[in-house]
């Protein structure tokens, strides 16, 4: 299977579909990915109005960073309508609500391809519900498809803490195992996953701690509901100059004439393989990506 071109998503910011002033700045702001939100964000009596909107705010606008689109969930009265006017538009992507298991991947894909939409349109999944989780290793491995579009899963921390009846703490101790099933599952497909919201966002401080755990457990990047949080999420899913430091020394010591064809090299005192020097010159090429 050919590996897809890096994209950086550390910062995810929904923006409502009817949100005139918000979505007039989005050429302005600096994170990774947008997602216009058909969903959670609009009153029903406003959901064909703003699915009518999509085609409008996409158009002619020049694409500073992806450009997704959350439509309603596929069983709603207004999911599939929005899933073939969204695909008209050709965003990056597209992301379902709700899914459950990979035949809603599936059912969305083939909707696509009946309807001609590019490959180019991705496939975005929400993953907030029980019965999700319970799926998750299956839907991953279509990501190992590209007639699947599959690209992405997206975590709704609030979604599972309603639907699970947990506590939700500040330090989310009992969402961690779903989290780090999550970010499993996502490796195995082979596609990138993105951590939850953080719900206070005049809170820098507490974002800035979920993004280093977010980071830490290997999410790609942060969901965010305020531009504020954007400079946050950016600084922690990007590499430290510390892991830069340390990738470059890796891969100058493969490069010496006296190390060309060693498996195994030793630096600084520790053992370091080729599967190491393999890890630094990804995080290298990502850090060139992002201009870190």
């Amino acid at each position: 299977m050919a590996q897809e071109p890096y994209r950086p998503r550390r910062s995810v910011l929904y923006i409502p579909a009817s949100n005139d002033k918000a979505l007039a700045k989005i050429a302005s702001l600096a994170c990774d990915v947008v997602i216009i939100d058909l969903e959670d964000a609009v009153l029903p009596a406003d959901k064909k109005a703003a699915r009518d909107r999509v085609a409008g705010i996409l158009a002619g606008r020049e694409r500073r960073c992806e450009m997704v689109v959350r439509i309603n969930p596929l069983a709603s009265e207004w999911g599939a309508d929005d899933l073939l006017a969204v695909a008209k538009a050709e965003p990056d992507g597209i992301l379902l609500p709700k899914i459950g298991t990979p035949r809603d991947i599936l059912e969305a894909g083939d909707l696509l391809d009946d309807n001609f939409a590019p490959d180019s349109v991705k496939l975005w999944a929400m993953v907030e519900t029980p019965k999700a989780l319970l799926n998750i290793g299956a839907i991953a491995e279509l990501g190992r498809d590209p007639a699947s579009r599959l690209a992405c899963f997206v975590a709704g921390t609030n979604d599972l803490v309603k639907a699970a009846g947990i506590l939700a703490t500040p330090d989310r101790r009992y969402l961690m195992p779903w989290l780090m099933q999550l970010v499993l599952a996502a490796r195995a497909g082979g596609i990138d996953v993105i951590d939850g919201v953080a719900n206070d966002f005049r809170d820098l401080d507490a974002l800035a701690r979920e993004c280093a755990d977010g980071a830490a457990m290997g999410f790609d990047g942060k969901s965010l509901i305020h531009p504020a949080q954007i400079e946050p999420a950016n600084r922690a899913f990007s590499p430290s100059p510390e892991r830069l430091a340390a990738a470059r020394a890796i891969r100058d010591a493969f490069a010496r004439p006296e190390n060309a064809g060693k498996g195994v090299i030793g630096l600084d005192g520790k053992m370091v393989e080729r599967l190491h020097l393999a890890e630094a010159e990804k995080l290298l090429a990502k850090a060139a990506i992002i201009g870190a």
